[in-house]
């Protein structure tokens, strides 16, 4: 995780992954309904609980980080996470026409069921999905030995299934039935 960061910035990216993705109320942090925070709110909160946050260390984070996991408003006094959120936000991003493939990422263990019962959003609010099998393949290898589904999204579209881009580029969809699913081919060594 974080290739790009410098260690000792790793664990302030998984604190405001936390905060602004899965808790906000662990700093006493409130989000809006798009998920916004103002930053000077944040560093505030943060402090108040413990954690001190140079703002130069939060801008190094946004722009350092492989995944790009936060948006910076373009005034650049609020921040959110691009995507990947458990609790209630509405990203205000209009659906998308994806390509004609997109892939998942997951952990072998899961393969059966996937296939199955279709892919579900689980603990977040959509299936996330990307563009290629390289980067399907890192995120199946995070939770185990990596296998990537192959989506049919002219399938799933038909089948009713929403495709939003979030700002980092990662593919967000509602849940993807079974039958618009297959084996990827490995990605090319």
């Amino acid at each position: 995780m974080n290739d790009q960061l410098p260690r000792h910035l790793v664990g302030l990216s998984k604190f405001l992954s936390l905060v602004l993705r899965h808790d906000p109320g662990a700093i006493g942090l409130e989000l809006d309904a798009n998920g916004w925070t103002d930053i000077a709110t944040l560093l505030a909160k943060a402090a108040a609980a413990g954690r001190t946050i140079e703002r130069a260390d939060l801008d190094s984070v946004i722009a350092l980080n492989d995944k790009r996991r936060f948006s910076l408003s373009d005034d650049g006094l609020r921040l959110r996470a691009a995507q990947g959120h458990s609790i209630a936000v509405d990203l205000a991003i209009a659906e998308a026409t994806p390509p004609a493939l997109l892939y998942h990422g997951t952990a072998r263990r899961f393969l059966d069921a996937i296939l199955q019962q279709g892919l579900r959003p689980q603990s977040r609010n959509h299936v996330h999905l990307s563009a290629d099998t390289t980067t399907a393949t890192e995120v199946g290898r995070r939770h185990g030995s990596p296998v990537v589904l192959r989506v049919d999204t002219a399938a799933a579209l038909a089948a009713g299934v929403r495709f939003y881009r979030a700002d980092n580029g990662v593919w967000l969809a509602d849940p993807v039935p079974a039958h618009c699913l297959a084996l990827a081919d490995p990605p090319a060594a």
